[in-house]
């Protein structure tokens, strides 16, 4: 049975499956008994594709003689059908009769099937109709999509995941056309996708034999800064090895030869992987007596970001226990631990993480947060099932539920899920909310703000406080740098953005009254008493009222975390006079 690959004929009958071809034939025919020519192929093909449907949609007729498994659910099958259209089921069917209860149907595990790797429910009935029909449908959305509300779902986690199975099916039962659609289809997402994406891509790619996209594959992690240790952990060794080689760097080799920097950057590579080793023997005791014996950290060293990638749960809680290692670090792709939490979507990881101080706020380079990771890897499938009673709720659910929550108990951590086109608008947005509110906080309260600013350190926060700088200065956010690349700006804009709102949370734990009036201020009160004097007579009046209120609350918050330090012996001299003769002038003057 020779159907096309592709994956719809723009022919179709929708005539009911016990009319004959012969009656086809004898409609089609010409009365001058000329031949009929090609179309009665077409439309023969056609009429038998969608006869061979009903076979699967149609419940009420069971002529099937088999089942396969998925994933707990039984899928009906005619084993003459797929004999006749796969070498793979032909041999099954052949030597294996399957397994049956009193004589029913013939059972097979699909998990029994497949020598690695899995084939879903969903992806199965795709290729199934396939075989089926000669057709392809298109594939669903609660499995080929995520559920963040941005994405083009061109490149995301589940669009690739099931384009792979569907892969792996054709090439498994040997479907040879829809090898060779889906390997294009799988070369298309190698550009677009996160080079951690192209990771599980290229693993299949090898295990099917499909040079073009092993090929393909490989230049692109090359090419990549992915760190060579992932790509050790994550692929088979021939490939780590052809990455490696094509990252090698010929004049570097030979000055490495004669230089002993080398020699100590081979010392501290083999330091770093006995920790690694020690973490992935859920040896914490190890990895601090490796930690005493060289000059090693466990920041030098990613600990945190391998353990949070590869290690038990409770490797990660007991590294975070040892109190030395920055939970916000960033690695060299600028991921943080909570980011790579994010894509392996363990909730208990996430929760240790939040609770040590990482930052769900944080954004990659490229703009995503731990939050909007996760939601470019679920499928509406899995966020949105119902949770019968005595089931674990999907895993990938509750880490967006707690990486949300944790966002909406930080004012500063709203939702960063942004694309690639609105980012720069977004950082935009977000530094002139921080630098604006760091402003006010050194109009409001002077010298609390500089205390919070030492605090973290935050030195060059001067230099974006917006509403203090004038246009065309060094400050401007907008200021364009010929020979910045759009990466180096994001990483200056996100370091800017990072400063302040690590100067802001400083402010909120150690001054909590004065920070809450600023919120409630930046939230509720700026646009209005920027303008007094504007609007009619009761809406001034309302306003000036409003403005004594602040005033008010305002040297109440002041008094309050003065009272603080007073007691804990920190001193304060801001002037509250000042500021409340300076306050209704500056407020009238813009």
């Amino acid at each position: 049975m020779a159907l096309s690959a592709e994956p719809s004929s723009s022919l179709s009958f929708t005539s009911s499956s016990h009319l004959s071809n012969g009656s086809v034939s004898h409609n089609m025919g010409t009365t001058n008994g000329s031949d009929p020519g090609p179309n009665l192929d077409v439309i023969s093909l056609s009429k038998l594709s969608s006869n061979l449907e009903q076979l699967l949609i149609d419940s009420d007729s069971d002529y099937s003689d088999a089942e396969i498994i998925v994933e707990g659910v039984a899928v009906r099958i005619h084993r003459c059908i797929l004999a006749s259209r796969s070498k793979f089921f032909h041999e099954l069917f052949k030597r294996d009769k399957g397994s049956s209860e009193s004589g029913g149907k013939s059972k097979y595990c699909m998990s029994d099937l497949l020598p690695y790797g899995k084939v879903g429910y969903e992806a199965f009935l795709i290729f199934l109709g396939y075989v089926y029909t000669g057709k392809l449908k298109p594939s669903p959305m609660e499995v080929s999509t995520c559920v963040d509300n941005v994405c083009a779902h061109d490149a995301c986690g589940p669009a690739i995941n099931f384009a792979l199975e569907l892969m792996y099916a054709s090439s498994i039962f040997q479907i040879p056309e829809l090898v060779s659609l889906f390997q294009r289809r799988l070369l298309n997402f190698v550009g677009k996708a996160l080079v951690e994406d192209v990771i599980p891509i290229l693993t299949l790619a090898f295990q099917c034999q499909l040079s073009q996209l092993v090929i393909q594959c490989v230049d692109r992690v090359a090419r990549s800064d992915l760190d060579q240790i992932s790509i050790e952990k994550e692929l088979p060794l021939e490939l780590s090895e052809k990455v490696k080689l094509l990252r090698r760097n010929p004049q570097q080799d030979a000055e490495n030869t004669v230089n002993d920097a080398s020699e100590v950057e081979a010392l501290s590579l083999k330091r770093i992987t006995r920790i690694h080793k020690a973490l992935g023997s859920d040896d914490v005791e190890l990895v601090r007596l490796l930690l005493d014996e060289s000059d090693i950290t466990l920041d030098e060293a990613n600990a945190l970001h391998y353990a949070a990638a590869y290690c038990d749960p409770k490797v990660v809680s007991e590294v975070l226990g040892l109190g030395l290692a920055n939970v916000n670090l960033r690695n060299s792709q600028g991921y943080t631990v909570l980011h790579i939490a994010a894509k392996r979507r363990e909730p208990s990881i996430i929760v240790s993480l939040l609770t040590k101080g990482a930052c769900a706020s944080d954004l990659t380079f490229d703009g995503q947060s731990a939050v909007s990771i996760c939601r470019r890897l679920t499928r509406p499938k899995d966020y949105h099932a119902k949770t019968e009673q005595g089931k674990e709720t999907n895993k990938d659910r509750i880490c967006i539920d707690v990486l949300e929550r944790e966002m909406r108990r930080n004012p500063l951590a709203r939702d960063t899920a942004i694309s690639s086109q609105t980012m720069a608008d977004d950082l935009h947005m977000k530094l002139l909310y921080l630098e604006n509110r760091v402003a006010f906080a050194r109009l409001f309260f002077p010298s609390e703000a500089k205390l919070a600013m030492d605090i973290a350190h935050a030195e060059t926060t001067s230099e974006f406080a917006g509403l203090s700088r004038s246009k065309g200065s060094n400050g401007n956010l907008r200021e364009v740098d010929l020979n910045e690349t759009p990466i180096m700006q994001n990483k200056r804009l996100l370091s800017r953005m990072e400063a302040l709102m690590k100067t802001v949370e400083m402010g909120r734990r150690y001054f909590p009254h004065c920070s809450e009036v600023l919120d409630k201020f930046m939230e509720d009160d700026l646009p209005d008493l920027f303008y007094l004097e504007k609007g009619t007579q009761e809406e001034q009046r309302i306003k000036r009222k409003r403005f004594m209120e602040l005033k008010d609350d305002v040297n109440k918050a002041f008094n309050k975390d003065k009272a603080v330090f007073s007691r804990s012996g920190i001193s304060s001299s801001s002037s509250s006079s000042s500021l409340r003769d300076s306050l209704y002038y500056k407020a009238r003057k813009v």
